[in-house]
């Protein structure tokens, strides 16, 4: 485990706030100067504290549906869920590939433009990997919603504004151009990169190039800028929970419970699969059984199952399809 301060840990908030504003910036939140604020970025950086600076991009507003494949393997070796999953990430159009311990081995989540073309690569995986799948669910995502990480700054948690941004599906498609497209697939996994030399990878000038960001956000195509850690580094475990109910008139108020814990950062909504779908950041499996316990005192004879895994892995994460917009 790696040593981060309070500040360390402020300035990790304010990065994934906005990870393109200025040390400047960042450093008068922080009580920091510009100075030192670049240094300890740079040395979490160097620590693997933080692995990189990504975009979250909102791609049903540009038109995709999404699909997520919950998958559970039997008589597989090393060798071939390897291959599973570079078949997996691969594919232009997914989103995300994790290895979970739990109940499901692995998450894949893709865009297509259509169920057509989904059908089409689900059959082909099939023909290739189906007898590798003990179990292999697909369902439809819905919504996301995303909270600030207040467990970086639990002794000053604000439980108001807590909600960061939600991603819904069935928006008016936009139609981007080829220097717009361009524009999110540089900062999809670089979010810091500065406008200079955003604006020399598109041949076009910077004041172009800030023209086209704030547009795109005006647009509400890109949701935020923010900063990927590793919990590991600092003592901190990812859990994803599946909650069941007895009465799904009770997920609005089990949400409401939720959203204004430090500890919860995600939710999850699909077709095909549980009634509630949060996603915890807590020390360990003590916390989240806590978690566990305070929801069936405020809720009693209401859930109906609990059922959480660790991610393992995260292969891949990229909120943009990696399409050919030449074609």
């Amino acid at each position: 485990m790696s040593k981060i301060d309070s500040k360390d840990k402020k300035i990790l908030y304010e990065l994934d706030l906005n990870c393109r504003q200025s040390n400047s910036q960042i450093g008068k939140k922080v009580g920091l100067g510009r100075d030192v604020v670049a240094y300890r970025i740079n040395n979490m950086l160097h620590e693997g504290i933080i692995k990189n600076f990504w975009t979250a991009i909102n791609t049903f507003r540009l038109g995709y549906d999404v699909f997520r494949i919950y998958i559970t393997f039997q008589y597989v070796s090393q060798d071939t869920k390897n291959e599973i999953i570079n078949h997996f990430m691969n594919y232009q159009n997914t989103w995300t590939v994790k290895s979970h311990k739990g109940e499901i081995d692995l998450t894949v989540i893709v865009w297509t433009k259509n169920n057509l073309e989904f059908y089409q690569f689900w059959e082909e995986t099939l023909d290739k990997y189906e007898d590798y799948f003990a179990k292999a669910i697909v369902s439809v995502y819905i919504q996301a919603f995303c909270y600030k990480k207040s467990y970086l700054l639990k002794d000053k948690l604000d439980t108001s504004e807590r909600e960061m941004y939600r991603l819904t599906c069935g928006l008016k498609s936009l139609e981007i151009d080829e220097i717009d497209y361009s524009l999110l697939n540089e900062i999809a996994v670089n979010a810091r990169i500065p406008l200079i030399d955003l604006a020399e990878k598109l041949n076009c000038s910077s004041q172009t190039v800030n023209y086209r960001i704030k547009n795109l956000q005006k647009e509400q195509v890109i949701q935020a800028f923010r900063v990927n850690i590793d919990l590991s580094k600092i003592d901190l475990q990812h859990f994803k929970v599946d909650i069941y109910l007895k009465e799904h008139k009770k997920r609005k108020a089990i949400w409401n419970f939720l959203k204004e814990k430090p500890y919860f950062e995600y939710l999850n909504v699909s077709v095909g699969w549980c009634d509630l779908e949060p996603e915890f950041v807590v020390k360990n499996v003590n916390e989240l059984d806590k978690i566990f316990s305070d929801i069936d005192k405020k809720f009693p004879n209401v859930v109906k199952k609990l059922n959480f895994w660790i991610t393992e892995e995260n292969y891949r994460e990229r909120w943009l399809p990696e399409l050919n917009i030449k074609e």
